[in-house]
């Protein structure tokens, strides 16, 4: 230039030059260069006035962009800021992981995140390894770091409320999770098997072991003599439930052993907190329905006592949360799962009569019986949501047959007849089975779920409950009608059962990402809210303008009155 300035940049700044490109064919294409120039030349005398903490440090573009393009980015970009969209659930939005592994602070950014739900001796490990990562040069990351060792893995740690859970989740499981809510695993890639293990699992063991005393109760009842069916048939569903039983237990121990925020994360869930009663029914379910074959007197009370005592202690923090009318209060997380926390009193109560021990049986009655009735109601007014339950889960309505059938099975076995008490009981099962199968509709067109085995024992129940009764009322109804229950309860068993081994063994879809675990402490977007329409804007406004100008005219005509009052009494006077 004529100035004989350096037309160079100074290293350690960039400029974005947003001019037309010019062709080099073009006349006058040299003077508008220079123009250029001279204009980087003062935009460098104004940054060199100004102080040292108003600069900002950039990088070098090595091409020019057009007009055009910058316009358009920048339109991009406001858009982006005035727009929200719904987040991709992938992980990386979380904690800062998208930004971590975008500068190279996380090398394996899926050992990462599946880590936080590691036990704390593998977290204590991945912290140590922080301040190798600062070594490495990644300074400017370094907020995001102290994201990763102390708010996010703190989020983790810690539980999550029961309302996040019903304001991140949907359906009766709460196992979806909702659009406008991210997780903190990547939603796109397979999790550890122990991830991937719901404590729902235990829902097959009750089915199984609950048929195991279907068969057994077919085999030995006068009821159903004629049928001459042997008792080999609860020897072998009883070894398969007991199989099973061993599996899922030794998987979920792994699994808290190594997984052991996964698992809490798992206790504080609204829906699955009920799934820890169901390993102690199970073991009480195997003990009523031991083949004879095995075990031909009765059973020891220090079984009663080893499987009833940790469902006592549990019940007695579930209760307690229900009648403290805290967070978790009843009102507020009962679904239909709940039932499993109160089945249990009366399989108790059925278990304690066969060993003899009739008061504590009786005591076990008492207390499921009048948790029944407030969940019962409870469940009926539909207070936590008045949201319609989707078709695929809609099995969950059948978890309403099992209280009132075992009540009626245990009253029975408590007192050694089948009588008014047991019957109120049953009628109100049978009503509610009943009900069930008018609105056969909500069981068709849905897909498979592991969660479904905690909804086929329900229906066992029922069918034993009908046992009794036809021995108690002996005639052709009774005998046909329970044996009517027991084959819809055991081919809806068998049906899962052979689901089950295909999408574990042949299609690979038995347990897919459990989303549930993973959401968030809080919200990390917001639910997007329709929009008012004119018409109901005009229409709040007419309602909001009533009170206003109701109070005028009152005014009004109350100073027209003591206007009137004041001419009276100048004319009095």
């Amino acid at each position: 230039m004529e100035n004989g300035k350096s037309t160079e940049l100074p290293p350690k700044s960039h400029f974005l030059d947003i001019q037309e490109v010019v062709e080099e064919g073009e006349e006058g294409g040299e003077e508008e260069e220079e123009q250029q120039q001279e204009q980087v030349t003062k935009i460098e005398e104004k940054l060199d006035k100004r102080p040292n903490r108003m600069k900002r440090q950039h990088k070098k573009f090595s091409r020019q962009v057009s007009l055009e393009t910058g316009v358009s980015v920048l339109n991009k970009q406001s858009k982006a800021k005035n727009e929200r969209g719904v987040l991709p659930r992938s992980g990386n939005s979380f904690a800062g992981y998208g930004e971590a592994q975008r500068f190279g602070v996380i090398h394996d950014g899926r050992r990462e995140n599946f880590n936080m739900f590691r036990t704390k001796s593998t977290l204590g490990k991945q912290n140590s390894l922080l301040p190798l990562r600062k070594e490495s040069g990644m300074d400017h990351s370094k907020n995001n770091i102290s994201d990763l060792d102390g708010s996010n893995y703190e989020s983790v740690n810690k539980s999550v409320p029961a309302g996040r859970y019903f304001a991140a989740l949907t359906g009766p499981e709460l196992d979806q999770v909702k659009d406008f809510e991210d997780i903190l695993l990547p939603k796109d890639e397979i999790w550890p098997f122990l991830l991937r293990f719901p404590i729902g699992c235990f829902g097959i063991c009750l089915g199984l072991s609950s048929q195991a005393i279907l068969w057994l109760n077919l085999a030995n009842s006068p009821a159903t003599k004629f049928l001459h069916i042997t008792t080999y048939i609860n020897l072998v569903l009883w070894l398969v439930a007991l199989t099973v039983l061993f599996a899922v237990t030794v998987t979920y121990i792994l699994k808290c052993i190594f997984y052991f925020e996964a698992v809490r994360r798992e206790y504080f869930h609204p829906v699955r907190i009920n799934f820890f009663f169901a390993p102690w029914v199970v073991c009480m379910f195997l003990a009523i329905g031991v083949p004879p074959i095995l075990v031909p007197g009765k059973i020891h009370p220090a079984v009663w006592c080893v499987f009833m005592a940790p469902y006592f202690l549990l019940e007695l923090k579930i209760y307690g949360q229900w009648l403290s009318g805290g967070k978790r209060r009843l009102s507020r997380v009962a679904n239909p799962s709940s039932h499993l926390s109160v089945v249990g009193n009366f399989v108790g109560a059925i278990l304690a009569a066969k060993v003899g021990w009739k008061e504590p049986a009786k005591f076990f009655w008492a207390v499921g019986f009048a948790h029944y009735l407030v969940l019962f109601v409870t469940l009926y007014q539909r207070l936590p949501t008045s949201e319609a339950l989707p078709k695929e889960l809609h099995p969950v309505y059948s978890m309403f047959i099992a209280a009132p059938a075992a009540a009626s099975i245990a009253w029975q076995n408590i007192y050694g007849e089948f009588d008014q008490v047991s019957r109120t009981s049953y009628f109100i099962a049978l009503f509610l089975y009943i009900l069930l199968v008018v609105r056969i509709t909500f069981f068709t067109g849905f897909k498979f779920s592991v969660a479904w085995w905690s909804y086929t024992f329900p229906m066992t129940t029922a069918s034993l409950a009908t046992i009794k009764y036809a021995e108690a009322e002996p005639c052709f109804i009774t005998k046909g009608l329970a044996l009517s229950l027991s084959f819809v309860s055991t081919t809806m068993v068998c049906v899962l059962f052979f689901s089950t081994l295909l999408h574990a063994f042949v299609w690979h879809t038995l347990f897919p990402n459990d989303l549930a675990i993973a959401i968030t402490k809080k919200r990390q977007g917001k639910e997007t809210k329709p929009l008012r329409k004119s018409y109901d804007i005009k229409r709040w406004a007419k309602q909001s303008a009533l009170p206003f100008v109701s109070a005028l005219r009152k005014n009004n005509s109350g100073n027209k009155d003591s206007d009137g009052e004041k001419e009276e009494g100048y004319g009095t006077t």
